[in-house]
């Protein structure tokens, strides 16, 4: 049977862009959707510069296309590392913050410092020290969760500008 061409009878064709349709309203998608931040000035021209420097793989993951899509938002594998750019202080370096911690856990990594903060399944990685936070999720199920990091360094001392 190899060679053999199978033709989809035209009835079963012409429903493919309603189906299409159906899906893209009952939310059929199978792209993760990503809260994507809202920088500006500065830190949107950081962030769209680190949008084009990103690798396509973290830890062995493939990236992916997050809804909607944005300049300021990346993912890779499934489930998806996620990656927003241009995100407000985190509420644990907020003086004032009910969450406020004047040790918070940190570390450096490739000559990135990043924030983590434990979370129901897996970390959110935050950077410091940077004139933009980028903030990265990563799902328990790539634990160590801080293997992304190191592929993700060089991208962001290039794009993300070092300074408080």
């Amino acid at each position: 049977m190899l060679g053999r061409v199978i033709r989809a009878p035209r009835r079963y064709l012409a429903a493919l862009p309603l189906l299409a349709t159906v899906c893209a309203v009952a939310g059929c998608s199978s792209a993760p959707e990503v809260a994507a931040p809202s920088p500006t000035g500065d830190a949107a021209r950081a962030c769209r510069a680190l949008h084009r420097d990103l690798p396509r793989t973290v830890d062995g993951l493939t990236r992916g296309t997050a809804e909607p899509v944005s300049d300021f938002t990346a993912i890779w594998g499934d489930p998806a590392v996620e990656l927003r750019c241009g995100v407000p202080q985190p509420e644990v370096l907020r003086h004032g913050s009910e969450h406020y911690n004047p040790n918070p856990d940190s570390a450096e990594v490739n000559g990135v410092q990043w924030l983590f903060e434990k979370q129901d399944d897996g970390y959110r990685f935050t950077t410091v020290l940077r004139k933009v936070y980028v903030e990265v999720t990563v799902p328990g199920k790539y634990a160590p969760e801080i293997n992304v990091l190191p592929d993700l360094a060089d991208a962001v001392q290039r794009s993300i500008p070092a300074g408080v």
